[in-house]
């Protein structure tokens, strides 16, 4: 609707997955590579999780695609409110499996030929679940019993759990107690901060086709950073909203002003309000007050990690281990090796 107005080619705020407006900050680099290093060394469970909308499935998309560059063969579910008996039948499926049979026996027979003939290949098999959060204790229990088929040197199924923060306390359950030992590696994604919002806001304006400057003033970017509280998603819709607003009025700058009425329109909860402190003009009236910025609040918790950290204020891990390969390269025996042995 207000593409044209604003001289753009397309919606840059669209909430509908673009693969062209994919932004992959800091962080989400962090949790791709450390994922697929998990998967590639076979270290056998990993966990993702994060608030709805900070950008898993975005994350798990991008590793999907990294893994299947390198000799990976995939199961993703995207869809896991299932019984144990479909999850698995879904999970052969997605394998490439074309006939499954009724029996569990003869699933779980036919599925260790699968992970045997794949690992003779020099192939990774793992299974990704999207959305993990929703699985049953007794589903999970399930994915738990997956996790068995291995040989005398490694995991033969290397599964990956993506979810919201309520899966930890999933994974806190008495019976599931033996499932959470086995997890090697947790990850987590935190809220953007006030200088991630801004960048986030430049590059979806400039997939959209928007030149610089940005119709957001730094008020707007400020309001946008505390209502979304660093939440991309919430992100998207706000800035959508507040450039309806501003199209509506004629106006091609974006201000602190239209931002609220955005927000108030979505009944989003009002953050907490600072008054600048800038000193008031001279010329300015003693009585108005400077405009109020939002103050965001967004919480920077460190990313947990049962054996390893990985943080996006440091050089990565897998970067580091990366380097620590070279002076002793192996055999190139697969395009795994091959990517393990190059700068990413």
């Amino acid at each position: 609707m207000y593409e044209s107005f604003f001289g753009l080619m397309k919606a840059p705020f669209s909430v509908v997955p673009d693969p062209e407006c994919i932004h992959l900050t800091a962080q989400h680099a962090d949790v791709i590579s450390g994922l697929a290093f998990g998967v590639l060394e076979r270290k056998g469970y990993l966990v993702l999780t994060a608030e709805a909308g900070l950008g898993k499935t975005t994350a798990l998309r991008a590793l999907s695609k990294l893994l299947a560059e390198s000799r990976v063969v995939s199961s993703i579910i995207f869809a896991p409110t299932l019984t144990p008996s479909e999850f698995l039948e879904l999970a052969m499926l997605n394998f490439g499996f074309k006939d499954v049979p009724a029996s569990k026996a003869q699933r779980l027979k036919l599925l260790e030929e699968f992970l045997v003939r794949a690992d003779d290949e020099g192939k990774t098999a793992a299974l990704i679940v999207d959305e993990a959060h929703q699985l049953s204790a007794d589903l999970l229990e399930e994915v738990r019993l997956l996790g068995n088929f291995e040989n005398s040197e490694r995991k033969l199924l290397q599964i990956v759990l993506v979810g919201q923060n309520q899966l930890n306390d999933q994974l806190n359950l008495p019976q599931l107690w033996q499932l959470k030992q086995r997890i090697t590696l947790r990850m987590s994604l935190q809220r953007l901060d006030r200088g991630a919002v801004e960048e986030y806001v430049r590059f979806r304006w400039g997939k959209g086709g928007g030149t610089e400057p940005i119709p957001f003033s730094t008020s707007a970017l400020d309001a946008i950073a505390g209502w979304s509280n660093g939440i991309p998603r919430l992100i998207n819709v706000i800035c959508d909203n507040a450039l309806m607003i501003a199209f509506a009025d004629t106006s091609r700058t974006i201000d602190f002003e239209v931002v609220r009425e955005a927000c108030q329109e979505l009944s989003l909860p009002t953050p907490t309000l600072t008054r600048s402190a800038a000193p008031i003009s001279a010329t300015r009236p003693s009585a108005v007050a400077p405009e109020p910025v939002i103050s965001p609040r967004i919480e920077e918790s460190a990313m947990e990690s049962a054996t390893e950290s990985w943080g996006a204020s440091r050089p990565s891990l897998l970067r580091r281990w990366l380097r620590m390969s070279r002076p002793q390269p192996q055999p190139v025996r697969s395009k795994t090796s091959i990517l393990l042995l190059k700068e990413p």
